[in-house]
């Protein structure tokens, strides 16, 4: 963890800066208010009707509503932190979010704001309507994706990325388009990090000759790769379950408003410029002006052949 938040630390600030100036270059042009917004005074403007509304159709949504209203403590920030902190420990994923979950619970306790009957209701209310569609979604596509790594489906791809790779640079790039074709397939961010992710990092170890410290960053690149473009290109997909769920989320929390792919993806600048910067640094070399950010290029490294891929590329080494 703490070798890619070094490698591509300086690259995602970067990402945030741009991206925060466009939305505010979007909103001056859109002739939106440049005044900060009180959420406490936005709400108790919203017109009793719209309550009614709300209080029939979606009664957590009121819930919510009432909680931004009335404010939370300080410290319900904590199981934040120490999801951060069990991530930095290199602790699983599972673990951190169970975690989350717990520390989340218990200080809401005490603060009054859930109990244990709520919390049930929270979690049936979530998977019934939004989790319906991700998570059978997700269960699905992770064992379709591992049963095509299994049949080797995507050699004739993996062949033709790496025929098609004139050097390591070109290559990368390559394997950043595999992993946005790989996102765009599965509709599943997680399914294209364990069926893709293998294949990208067998194809550059085994085809590109560079010392251990070398190779060590190029899988550094490979890795932001896998997450970078399952996270951010999966908004551009509309059958991907990451839309299919936010814009689920969304309707379920705002049904006042019919919301649709094109208000997911259409100022999600972040997206936007996280994959191109990082497709665009890659294959020109203008990484090495992002401190930490450059990868070896030739002679430093370079591949040992443009021919077939050997089956120890597409396999998943233990």
């Amino acid at each position: 963890v703490i070798h890619r938040v070094r490698h591509q630390g300086v690259w995602s600030v970067m990402c945030i800066i741009l991206s925060a100036i466009l939305i505010y270059v979007t909103a001056v042009g859109m002739g939106l208010p440049s005044t900060a917004a009180s959420a406490e005074e936005t709400i108790n403007q919203i017109p009793e009707e719209a309550w009614v509304t709300l209080e029939e159709e979606r009664p957590s949504a009121v819930v919510l509503l009432n909680q931004v209203r009335e404010g939370v403590p300080v410290y319900m920030a904590i199981p934040l932190i120490v999801v951060v902190g069990l991530a930095f420990k290199g602790m699983p994923t599972l673990i951190c979010l169970l975690s989350r979950i717990i520390s989340a619970f218990i200080l809401g306790l005490g603060a009054k704001t859930i109990t244990f009957m709520s919390l049930s209701d929270l979690l049936f209310t979530g998977f019934s309507d939004a989790g319906n569609h991700s998570v059978s979604m997700m269960l699905w596509v992770v064992a379709f994706g591992s049963i095509m790594s299994m049949m080797n489906a995507f050699e004739p791809v993996a062949k033709f990325v790496l025929r098609n790779s004139r050097n390591v640079r070109h290559l990368l790039f390559n394997n950043g388009l595999l992993c946005i074709f790989g996102n765009a397939v599965l509709a599943d961010e997680m399914a294209q990090i364990v069926t893709i992710g293998p294949i990208i990092k067998n194809l550059t170890e085994e085809n590109v000759e560079a010392s251990e410290e070398d190779m060590y960053k190029l899988r550094l690149r490979n890795a932001t790769f896998s997450d970078a473009m399952g996270v951010y290109s999966a908004q551009f997909f509309p059958w991907h379950c990451y839309v299919v769920y936010f814009l689920t989320i969304a309707n379920s929390i705002y049904p006042l408003y019919q919301f649709g792919f094109s208000d997911v993806i259409r100022y999600n600048y972040m997206c936007i410029v996280s994959v191109a910067s990082l497709l665009l640094l890659t294959i020109t070399g203008l990484d090495r002006f992002i401190p930490l950010f450059k990868i070896p290029s030739e002679p430093q490294v370079r591949l040992k052949r443009k021919g077939d891929i050997p089956s120890s590329v597409l396999v998943t080494k233990n």
